[in-house]
């Protein structure tokens, strides 16, 4: 069935679904659109943002659900359509890829087919930037960052679309940095307190992250939650519209099958794979680890293809000081076999003396050392007697976000500790009482070796030798 084309404009100038559809395929060319009943889902929420029937909205989903597209990119030129007059601000933990929302929305509003539905949305060719562009109705699209300034500006709707930083969400500083940025920056740039709007979009990351705050604190939020997977009947009404969701079924039928998803859970862990894309974060004031994530070996291989050795270095021996720890890993097909452990206080002299008698029973591929504090002077003192596997390591990220990123090697089998050994008592109390235990030496031991092993596969590049 043909349309004519001013049918065609007419239904994208009413029907905030189609037009979705149309952004996509302009800021995707080439790429297919496959329609869902969730996009239609937050098409009817964000309609009824922009008529005032809702004020306060959260929006949790799985990644790649389109929502940046749907509320960051389609959303925004679509208000300005109808209104080129409104101000939108809208903001992302990062300014490079709110920034990218930003141009592809401005892209969506120079196309000729945006144009011909919207003619009176004109942009202004006087202020025209990829932060911020205005109409010739002095409406705007401002685009910052979380913790980003905000100085001067205001909007009648405000957007924040993923402000955590997934690598830093375990963090309780860089936590409370986003939400003190939101209740004493953002949400203080509304133009009309009363009837200004504000979206919330992200994938859930942490049981208090800035979801899970404003959930527990407020309940003037209308939460619109949508797993990747529904383990009961759920029913979603919106606009005298009802959307149901069965036990069992997936978001996506064409794209999300149960077998893909089961595989990506073990790759990424329970806790992120229930956080992401179930939008149920285990609450994190227990461990990170439980018994049942830690897998044991009976028997040693005959062999291993190298030996990593991973020291958190003290040098104090007073009873409240750190200890030294040292955690040796025998790696094969990329499994990591826990098969030694030293764990004292200790000075200096017995703390070379240790390193170097380690060193000669297992000739490690690689020696690594936190660079900081004594172990800078002991990288100095072994490169200088001409150890060259002495990696120095320097940490970019928290203790608790450090050991995070590698749970999911222990659920996944990926490392194992000796079902016997005289050390299992102190480590097994460690691994799983962090980050509420007493000490923490060992646990930054290990995370060192695997974090620095997993950016070491992530890094090597196939070579092609010359003809």
């Amino acid at each position: 069935m043909q349309y004519s084309e001013s049918l065609l404009q007419a239904i994208l100038r009413q029907d905030f679904c189609s037009f979705i559809n149309k952004v996509f395929n302009s800021v995707n060319p080439g790429t297919e659109y496959k329609s869902n009943w969730h996009i239609e889902l937050i098409a009817e929420y964000l309609e009824a943002v922009h008529h005032r029937q809702i004020k306060r909205l959260i929006i949790n989903l799985p990644p790649r659900g389109l929502k940046s597209l749907c509320i960051s990119v389609a959303w925004p030129a679509w208000v300005l359509g109808h209104d080129p007059s409104k101000r939108i601000m809208a903001a992302s933990y990062s300014q490079v890829l709110s920034i990218k929302h930003s141009m592809d929305c401005r892209l969506v509003m120079s196309s000729d087919w945006y144009k011909q539905i919207f003619p009176q949305a004109t942009l202004s060719k006087k202020h025209n930037q990829k932060s911020k562009f205005l109409t010739d109705a002095n409406g705007f699209r401002f685009a910052t960052s979380v913790g980003g300034s905000a100085t001067g500006e205001g909007g009648d709707f405000l957007i924040i679309d993923d402000p955590h930083n997934p690598l830093q969400v375990n963090s309780l500083k860089l936590r409370h940095r986003v939400i003190e940025w939101f209740e004493q920056t953002f949400i203080t740039r509304l133009n009309d307190k009363n009837n200004g709007a504000i979206i919330l979009v992200m994938q859930r990351l942490h049981s208090e992250d800035l979801s899970g705050h404003l959930l527990s604190n407020s309940d003037h939020w209308e939460h619109l939650k949508i797993p990747v997977k529904a383990s009961e009947n759920i029913k979603f009404y919106i606009n005298n519209k009802e959307y149901e969701f069965l036990a069992g079924e997936v978001l996506h039928q064409e794209r999300d099958q149960t077998e893909h998803l089961l595989k990506l859970e073990q790759e990424i862990g329970l806790q992120a794979f229930a956080a992401q894309y179930l939008q149920e974060p285990i609450p994190q004031k227990y461990s990170l680890l439980a018994l049942e994530d830690i897998h044991f070996y009976e028997t040693i291989p005959d062999r291993f293809d190298y030996f990593i050795q991973s020291w958190d270095t003290a040098i104090k021996v007073s009873e409240n000081a750190d200890y030294s720890v040292c955690t040796v890993y025998g790696v094969i097909e990329n499994i990591y076999y826990l098969v030694s452990m030293l764990r004292a206080k200790l000075t200096y002299p017995d703390l070379k003396k240790n390193i170097e008698q380690l060193a000669g029973k297992y000739q490690p591929k690689f020696i690594l050392v936190e660079d900081r504090a004594s172990g800078q002077q002991i990288i100095q003192d072994f490169k200088f007697n001409g150890f060259k596997n002495i990696i120095a390591i320097k940490p970019k990220l928290d203790k608790v976000t450090r050991f995070a990123s590698v749970v999911p090697m222990f659920q996944a089998s990926k490392i194992l500790i000796p079902k016997k050994s005289s050390f299992n008592s102190v480590l097994l109390q460690e691994l799983l009482n962090f980050p509420n235990s007493k000490n923490d030496d060992i646990i930054d031991s290990i995370s060192q070796c695997l974090n620095f092993s997993k950016e070491a596969r992530y890094s090597m590049t196939v070579r092609i030798r010359d003809l």
